[in-house]
């Protein structure tokens, strides 16, 4: 296994580890773990490009480590009672959706690359997650709750751009 995999791997091992900080209340230390990992998210990609280290493990792998913490952090909001299960299933929802958009159109022999709103919206929910743990460090949770709606919303708005710039993967070919 060469080192952006494992890297990707400590990624997926920091979940759990990551959730149940979050879940104790200690929101510094959870913001601390979901930070490090995030960084091998950035450190993982670069040294497979880099040293042209991409495997077909890192191409499945890497963006499912990324799904799982950013999940694992939605869950623990619903757990804490920092918002209801609403957003977080349109963002997870979202997420598997165009997945499988992606899978059906490698099926075809196509690639769905990541768009410029598929981009916005991956900095809108991290960006929401890693303040809503500050803000739930101060005892501001409801102003954490607004902000993983407004993530939901940039979601969704990823989610119909997909969907229109992607149609002709739904199209049967015969």
């Amino acid at each position: 296994m060469n080192l952006p995999n494992k890297l990707t791997m400590a990624r997926i091992i920091m979940v759990p580890i990551f959730m149940a900080i979050m879940l104790s209340g200690h929101f510094i230390w959870a913001l601390i773990v979901f930070s490090l990992a995030s960084i091998t998210d950035f450190l993982d990609g670069y040294i497979a490009r880099k040293y042209n280290l991409v495997s077909s493990f890192g191409k499945i792998m890497d963006p499912l480590a990324d799904k799982l913490l950013a999940f694992g952090a939605l869950v623990c909001f619903i757990q804490l009672g920092v918002v209801g299960v609403w957003a977080p299933i349109i963002i997870i929802a979202r997420e598997f959706f165009v997945t499988s958009m992606r899978v059906v159109a490698v099926s075809k022999g196509k690639v769905i690359a990541a768009s410029w709103w598929g981009k916005v919206k991956t900095n809108v929910q991290l960006f929401a997650i890693i303040f809503s743990m500050l803000l739930c460090a101060v005892d501001k949770a409801e102003i954490a709750g607004v902000l993983i709606w407004i993530a939901a919303i940039f979601t969704v708005a990823s989610w119909v751009a997909y969907i229109f710039e992607n149609i002709a993967v739904f199209k049967d070919e015969k």
